[in-house]
């Protein structure tokens, strides 16, 4: 293969390569994978994140190119839409290819052809461990893979922006206090997971973000009504009874196709009540008791000045910052909320597609901000 144009690439295909070895060794110890996608050759993943960086900065008819092209040879375990020829992995293809492949869960298939990498034609099933590069946005990649045969959804590797490099750091989730949200981030559906509890948060947290009007969604402990001492009243749209939807689903997990089609439509449903302004507020079982609350100072309650905010990327370090420093009014408002109710979470997705998780630490006596938008996206 000739050399990449796009130097990142080149200089972030070791890290990557290893990050994925590690998942490799992981996943094969704990199950039998006889159909596990090979690790890929460095060249290999250098050529893909080429690739896929220059396809993402073209315009095709005035549309820009969304694609996700994963390394996996043409079997029948994939079903395959096969190109009667194989077309070169060149940008200026791939990006008039786009709009046949920009739907969720189309990937472009990639393989090794007498030694040149080429375009196959269509995969919709991905084998376990597959390597996957997508393109988000102009000089946006996100680096994935698969992390065993029915996981609903992929495992962030890294982020490139440009010629910012975030690679995902996993050793986030041993951290004293890490949220269980952030760990199921970091770990989302893991061998033997899928039904997790703390999935349903993850998922929540996908659909806010995808909706791009920005939200907020506050996490309170059942059967407690400390959280109203935070919110200002009257509250508009408080219900009575709770909304119970995502709640029920939850007591009864179930990988058919029925429930999970469900169980989006409750998600969708509470995700969609965070753009109206103000705060949506649901419990721990996912009973959902208000939406548009405007949350305000607890009575007596100091004003929170300082926050520490980590990102869960390679060399990265918690830094104490001023709370407007994470965001806006709705970052400042989680963070006061969350140091007046320490037993809460707050969930809060930006405009821009950053998102926040705001949770106490009982080891430091004070609010963290997680950013995760790179777990997100």
């Amino acid at each position: 293969m000739s050399g990449p144009s796009y130097s990142v690439a080149a200089s972030v295909a070791g890290r990557i390569r290893e990050h994925l070895r590690v998942h490799r060794e992981s996943e094969l110890d704990t199950a039998d994978l006889p159909d596990a996608a090979p690790l890929p050759d460095l060249d290999v993943i250098t050529a893909m994140i080429d690739a896929a960086f220059w396809t993402s900065l073209r315009r095709e008819e005035g549309t820009l190119p969304k694609i996700s092209l994963a390394l996996v040879p043409p079997t029948a375990g994939v079903q395959p839409l096969l190109f009667a020829h194989a077309i070169p992995l060149d940008a200026a293809t791939l990006a008039k290819l786009a709009p046949a492949v920009e739907r969720s869960g189309i990937h472009l298939g990639a393989w090794p052809v007498d030694g040149r990498l080429m375009v196959w034609g269509t995969a919709r099933l991905l084998p376990p461990l597959s390597f996957i590069v997508e393109t988000v946005a102009p000089g946006l990649l996100v680096i994935k893979h698969r992390p065993w045969a029915h996981a609903a959804k992929f495992v962030n590797v890294a982020v490139l922006e440009g010629d910012r490099i975030k690679v995902i750091d996993e050793r986030a989730s041993t951290m004293a206090d890490c949220p269980p949200l952030l760990d199921a981030l970091l770990r989302f559906d893991a061998h033997g997971s899928a039904l997790a509890a703390d999935n349903m948060l993850v998922r929540l947290a996908v659909s806010m973000r995808l909706h791009n009007r920005g939200g907020t969604l506050i996490v309170v402990p059942d059967e407690s009504d400390q959280w109203r001492q935070s919110v200002l009243h009257p509250m508009a749209y408080s219900l009575m009874p709770p909304f119970r939807d995502l709640a029920d689903l939850g007591r009864d997990p179930r990988n058919e196709a029925d429930w999970i089609e469900r169980r989006d439509r409750a998600v969708d449903a509470i995700a969609g009540l965070t753009m109206v302004d103000g705060a949506t507020v649901i419990t721990h079982r996912y009973d959902v008791l208000a939406f548009a609350a405007k949350l305000g100072r607890r009575k007596g309650a100091d004003p929170v000045s300082r926050i520490m905010m980590t990102e869960p990327i390679e060399g990265a370090t918690a830094t104490e910052v001023d709370p407007g420093q994470v965001g806006g009014t709705r970052h400042v408002s989680a963070a006061q909320f969350i140091s007046d109710q320490p037993d809460a979470l707050a969930l809060v997705a930006s405009q821009d597609g950053r998102f926040t998780v705001f949770a106490w630490s009982p080891c430091a006596s004070r609010v963290y901000a997680h950013r995760v938008d790179a777990l997100l996206m």
